[in-house]
């Protein structure tokens, strides 16, 4: 009998939040959870990260229903969550009391597995939610977002693995989200943590399939002591998503590691997701292959998708490859950030900016943040120029403490402003959706009596099961600032666009 490999399968999350948007309703995951909780996987990732925010912008689907009901459909299995740390969901951070209540709310409701990670790997913003999981007595995953840059090491990550188990972590994820991990990496990695943390330490690799080398890599991550790999069932796999989890089964044969999951089982969810895929074609990325040119751009597998969505929305898509040119232009001038959300969206909407309308022309309120040190503090050094243009976008400051540290108690008045709200009940969890989504939570409320949506399309009538939400359209409003009859002074607009505002200063002359 060889090693045993444990497996998480990210099919109810990462799997459609990479591949068909974040679009597929709970609806269309209920049939294949009897397979999949007893298919023998160490977890299920079936929360957090974007599906949060689609199931109420988009699905009108309450995601804290959603988590009750896979606990109630996969009580085997541990239940795993991906946790952007101090900004929990949403794209702000939030007053340690937030994250607090967050967490024993989710953990309440279902939750086991905490994966925990930073865009920035700003160990600051991690600490308090580590500690939260743990005072439920639920796992807590410290996370260490990989990335590639003249100032990131591998001696840095393993430091930084140490640091997350001296802070209470039960186990480490080196968190691939690009595709960026090459299998010599991986292998010097996971051997480093195991080495300094010790050879007892959990360690988790989650990579995505996108640049076409990772697969390997997961195996160079298991022969160096990985104890779980992510993958995703293969009939909503691969392209920006993930590894196949069948063809992890299958590559592990004779190699003296085995993993213990039932073949059968695989096979039945293989096919159901398969007829399920087809319905949500709309919502599919086009880039569905290999692209090694992410080693350069390093554009995780859900953004990219994204950007197609933000150029085709402006009648731009012919200048995708201009965007994927200036993204790790941005993300120097910015101290080279990981690419995670949030801090891939802020670096590639910052990207699209600056194709379409000039180099740092438009800003946007959430890039000046970035810049200033609002999100946290990156390795690298910014550039001193786009500092300044951030400094004056956002009148305000840099700060170099933690963010979340300047917050005020907020809980009182976010309970006082949500319960104002129509058919907001005044739960907990109904106030931490509006902390979450403070524009698109009203509207869901208003609407959730009226039940789920499903956006996929019928493929036997050829038509929605449901009225599907309309497309995108990108708005523009002009916001206080600026002198519309002088040409010299900047403007700021509002620019709505695909349900989030963004505040950016455009030079009128240009």
């Amino acid at each position: 009998m060889g090693r045993l490999v444990e497996i998480t399968d990210v099919i109810l999350r990462d799997a459609h939040q990479s591949l068909l948007a974040t679009r597929m309703a709970m609806e269309d995951m209920v049939p294949a959870c009897e397979d999949l909780d007893n298919a023998g996987y160490w977890s299920l990732e079936c929360w957090g990260g974007a599906t949060f925010d689609a199931c109420i912008r988009y699905l009108n689907e309450d995601p804290w229903e959603r988590l009750r009901r896979f606990r109630k459909l996969l009580p085997k299995t541990r239940l795993q969550m991906l946790l952007r740390g101090q900004n929990l969901l949403g794209y702000r951070h939030y007053e340690d009391a937030v994250v607090e209540r967050f967490v024993d709310k989710a953990a309440e409701n279902g939750m086991d597995v905490f994966r925990v990670f930073d865009a920035l790997n700003d160990l600051r913003n991690l600490k308090t939610a580590i500690a939260a999981v743990k005072k439920t007595g639920k796992h807590a995953q410290g996370t260490i977002c990989y990335t590639v840059s003249p100032v990131h090491t591998n001696e840095a990550f393993v430091e930084m693995a140490q640091s997350l188990k001296d802070m209470g972590a039960d186990s480490i994820c080196l968190k691939d989200m690009a595709a960026l991990l090459k299998p010599q990496a991986a292998y010097d990695l996971v051997k480093g943590i195991k080495e300094k943390c010790g050879a007892d330490t959990l360690v988790h690799v989650h990579c995505h399939s996108t640049t076409g080398v990772t697969l390997v890599s997961l195996m160079k991550a298991i022969e160096a002591g990985c104890d779980i790999v992510d993958t995703s069932i293969s009939s909503l796999a691969l392209g920006s998503g993930h590894n196949p989890t069948e063809a992890m089964v299958e590559m592990l044969e004779g190699t003296g590691y085995e993993t213990r999951l039932d073949k059968d089982r695989l096979l039945k969810v293989k096919d159901y997701f398969a007829k399920i895929r087809g319905r949500y074609r709309e919502f599919m990325s086009e880039f569905t292959g290999v692209d090694t040119e992410i080693f350069k751009s390093q554009i995780p597998g859900g953004m990219i998708s994204n950007m197609e969505s933000q150029l085709k929305g402006q009648g731009a898509a012919d200048r995708l490859h201009e965007v994927l040119e200036e993204v790790p232009r941005v993300r120097q001038d910015s101290g080279f950030p990981p690419l995670v959300t949030p801090s891939s969206q802020i670096v590639g909407t910052q990207a699209v900016f600056n194709v379409l309308m000039g180099k740092y022309k438009a800003m946007t309120g959430e890039f000046a943040d970035l810049m200033l040190g609002y999100y946290g503090t990156t390795l690298g050094t910014k550039d001193p120029e786009v500092l300044a243009k951030a400094e004056a976008h956002a009148k305000k400051p840099v700060i170099t403490g933690r963010p979340a540290d300047l917050l005020k108690p907020e809980w009182d008045a976010l309970k006082s402003e949500a319960v104002k709200l129509e058919n907001c009940d005044g739960s907990d969890e109904d106030v931490l959706t509006v902390a979450m989504f403070p524009q698109v939570a009203p509207k869901f409320f208003k609407t959730r009596p009226q039940g789920p949506k499903n956006l996929g399309k019928d493929p036997v009538k050829g038509g929605d099961k449901k009225e599907a939400a309309p497309a995108a359209k990108p708005d523009t409003k002009p916001a206080a600032g600026g002198n519309g009859a002088d040409p010299t002074v900047p403007v700021t607009y509002v620019v709505s666009l695909y349900g989030r505002e963004h505040k950016v200063t455009v030079a009128q002359k240009s």
